[in-house]
């Protein structure tokens, strides 16, 4: 079974992402902070899939997904930021960071299923290169704005 990671500081967001997940048979375990997700992402085994909030009291979502690419242990792990943060500026720097999919506040959580479901079928060099396309485009909706 998928097991994913929901590092979100929001309760509400929490219970009704991990309600959603295990009603599509995919595991959830959550941490409140950046912090308190670190060891869960290094433990054996890790999560499949990390879904990320951006603005969190400690660590926020950017330093994270810094941490994650940067672990020994869970830099391959695909990472979703699920952000209220819409500006192109800040989906290019979740892309360039490393992320595999932008996802802004509110979501349809069908939808979030999908990309997540999506995510673990890429390949390591699809994930690259989707990732250069990612922040290709944000950057474009950046100076159209």
């Amino acid at each position: 079974m998928t097991t994913a990671l929901l590092v979100d500081d929001q309760e509400d967001i929490r219970v009704l992402v991990t309600f959603v997940l295990k009603q599509a048979d995919i595991a959830c375990v959550a941490a409140a902070t950046g912090e308190e997700a670190i060891p869960m992402l290094e433990a054996d085994p890790g999560p499949d899939v990390v879904l990320l909030d951006v603005q969190m009291p400690d660590s926020d979502g950017w330093e994270v997904l810094e941490r994650i690419r940067s672990s020994p242990t869970a830099a391959d792990v695909p990472v979703i930021m699920t952000t209220v943060k819409a500006h192109p500026r800040d989906e290019a720097r979740a892309w360039d960071l490393g992320c595999d999919g932008y996802v802004t506040k509110p979501f349809d959580l069908d939808a979030l299923v999908a990309l997540i479901r999506e995510v673990l079928t890429r390949s390591p060099r699809e994930r690259d290169r989707l990732r250069r396309v990612g922040s290709a485009q944000a950057r474009a909706r950046l100076h159209r704005t």
